[in-house]
């Protein structure tokens, strides 16, 4: 079984199709337009779910987790996301207040990497954009105890039909522990793929007089 998983994955080919090129001495100065512009491009490719992103924080020893999320918006305050407070990431967030966000749009060989400091919003914030979303998102808020331990999924079934059946009846129903997260960038990479590995890599940094942007070796 191991030397199949090896064999597959040496079988395996990437960007098996034509890249966009990217001159990084026309990037904007800011980085929020780049990634605005990458996205929509990403959109038009085909990317599928091309608004998911890794997060990544850390517990309160350092220790890493990560897991896939979906961007709330990005604006020049920075990038959002949601999720219970009280849930593994919300814990982690609590006690080490700083992420790290991994866009990856195949579809162009592109990558975007942004970490930084991240702020919680306020009740009422987090609720309007809980409320901006589906029927479905504010099912799955109602459902609660994101990261607990699960008795069966049965349980599950049942807490799921009873919360929809709510956000149906009450689509201004509250989810006290749901927050909207602002991570706002120290560092923000664009990552262009080539397929002779000549990949392109600009990184911004925050400074006090604004953002400052290097090359990087691939």
């Amino acid at each position: 079984m191991e030397t199949d998983l090896h064999e597959l994955l040496r079988s395996l080919r990437v960007w098996d199709t034509e890249l966009p090129v990217f001159d990084p001495a026309e990037a904007p100065e800011e980085p929020l337009p780049l990634f605005a512009r990458w996205l929509a491009q990403a959109v038009t490719a085909g990317q599928t779910e091309p608004h998911t992103m890794s997060l990544a924080t850390s517990d309160e020893d350092g220790l890493p987790d990560v897991r896939t999320v979906m961007l709330h918006g990005a604006d020049a305050n920075g990038w959002s996301f949601a999720t219970h407070a009280t849930s593994r990431k919300g814990r982690h967030l609590a006690t080490r207040p700083y992420a790290a966000l991994g866009f990856y749009w195949p579809a162009q060989g592109r990558q975007v990497r942004v970490r930084g400091p991240v702020t919680p919003a306020s009740p009422e914030e987090s609720q309007a954009d809980l409320h901006a979303r589906s029927t479905g998102s504010l099912a799955a808020a109602l459902v609660g105890h994101q990261s607990e331990v699960l008795d069966s999924v049965g349980e599950l079934a049942r807490a799921s039909e009873s919360a929809w059946e709510r956000a149906q009846r009450e689509p201004e129903a509250q989810a006290p522990s749901w927050t909207l997260y602002l991570v706002r960038p120290d560092e923000v990479e664009f990552f262009q793929g080539d397929a002779r590995r000549r990949h392109v890599r600009l990184d911004y940094r925050r400074t006090e007089e604004g953002w400052a942007r290097q090359l990087l070796w691939p």
